[in-house]
């Protein structure tokens, strides 16, 4: 009985984690873009999606922040050159935002 759970809990987990998206996939499938501001946007609704923006802004927002501390900027303005190096360096077909707000394939 013990083993069967194990078993179970085991299975469930690897399936949860077959569906994990990554951040490529949530690009790639139209679910993220970047943004002019250094962060991703949701361009179509998806918890896992949603889930993976959530972490890599976060993670963004304190690697900005360190970078601004080092070299006396605010972290607004590391963001927004970041932001712009990640719209140029995003890969056609993925989604980026213009200047107005809208999405755009690039």
């Amino acid at each position: 009985m013990k083993s069967k759970l194990l078993l179970l809990l085991t299975l469930s987990f690897l399936s949860l984690s077959a569906f994990a998206m990554s951040l490529q996939d949530a690009k790639s499938q139209g679910y993220l873009g970047e943004q002019p501001n250094g962060y991703l946007g949701l361009v179509q609704a998806n918890p896992e999606a949603k889930a993976v923006m959530d972490d890599v802004n976060n993670k963004r927002r304190a690697h900005y922040e360190t970078i601004a501390k080092k070299n006396k900027l605010s972290p607004t303005d590391v963001a927004k050159l970041a932001g712009e190096k990640a719209i140029a360096a995003t890969d056609k077909g993925n989604y980026v935002q213009d200047s107005n707000g809208k999405w755009i394939k690039k």
